[in-house]
């Protein structure tokens, strides 16, 4: 929290703050939003496009508004999800959002039943939210610690316990008893049905800049996974048919040094039963290793057909 008491030539006149509109056009902002919908990244274009066909818009990201720093200087944080149209900005102009131009009440999204703003500058501890239904200011509340800007409608429910002193140290004097900025997160977590900090859900967002510059690389592609050798795929396949000393208890093959039967009808059965197994290992490993499968098994042909030699 930011106590600093500003001095009134610092407060009064135009101010710098971050400006988030959100244009809503659904009973149930919350439940939209707690899906974590993705950002279209052709709405930001067009929606910009309708407020200044000028603009050189280009993509510079694409991540959470609410785990990331706010918009810069000629930047725009834009999404479109359903029934809701969200815009971040740094906003320069009147500490009195009934003031907000006007281009941004009449945008495309506009066309919502609420339009609500929120205006924040940490810096100065400055905290503004405005609530505009169907067109009509319905309430205003503007303020740096120790200058109110603007009150204008009806407080809501929400608002009684920071006016009653009870969120935040009181400075006494001419000081407001609650910080403006905590205020105007309330108000968000109030019209939004939903916590739009840190700890709420993704509000995922497409960033452009509009001063000219070049559009960063994206690489989109997933990575790309090496190929397995031989050796790795083979010993995948080993695994997956259940072969190898750690699997002994269910193969009775690996017990055969233990056994005095070395005819050659018994070394038959053994190479025999190996080239099987060798066989499937290659049905599952692929190309290569059916070529050393092959190799394999034409080995063992040759020990078979001389088991019975001396």
């Amino acid at each position: 929290m930011n106590d600093n008491i500003l001095s009134v030539e610092e407060m009064v006149g135009d101010i710098r703050a971050v400006l988030t509109l959100w244009y809503v056009r659904t009973d149930k902002p919350g439940t939209v939003l707690a899906t974590e919908p993705k950002a279209d990244r052709g709405f930001g274009r067009k929606f910009l496009a309708q407020i200044n066909p000028k603009w050189p818009i280009t993509l510079i990201g694409q991540f959470p508004l609410n785990r990331s720093a706010p918009a810069s200087p000629d930047e725009f944080y834009v999404a479109g999800f359903p029934g809701i149209t969200c815009v971040q900005l740094q906003y320069n102009g009147s500490a009195k959002l009934s003031e907000l131009d006007p281009m941004w009440l009449h945008s495309v999204p506009a066309r919502a039943d609420n339009i609500y703003a929120f205006a924040v500058d940490e810096k100065s501890g400055f905290g503004g939210f405005a609530h505009w239904h169907k067109g009509e200011l319905k309430r205003s509340l503007c303020a740096h610690r120790a200058m109110l800007h603007e009150d204008l409608g009806l407080p809501e429910g929400f608002e009684a316990d920071y006016w009653a002193g009870l969120t935040t140290e009181q400075l006494g004097g001419i000081a407001l008893p609650f910080y403006p900025p905590d205020i105007v997160a309330a108000a968000q977590r109030e019209w939004l049905e939903t916590d739009i900090g840190p700890d709420g859900p993704d509000i995922n967002v497409v960033a452009y800049a509009v001063d000219g510059r070049p559009e960063p690389k994206f690489d989109d592609a997933p990575a790309k996974k090496e190929p397995a050798s031989v050796t790795e795929l083979t010993r995948s396949a080993a695994e997956k048919l259940g072969l190898g000393p750690e699997f002994s208890a269910y193969d009775d093959y690996e017990h055969r040094v233990d056994s005095d039967d070395t005819s050659p009808t018994a070394t038959a059965e053994e190479l025999g039963k190996f080239a099987r197994q060798g066989l499937r290992v290659a049905r599952l490993v692929g190309r290569d290793a059916r070529i050393w499968a092959a190799r394999g098994v034409r080995t063992l042909k040759d020990k078979l057909r001389h088991t019975d030699r001396p």
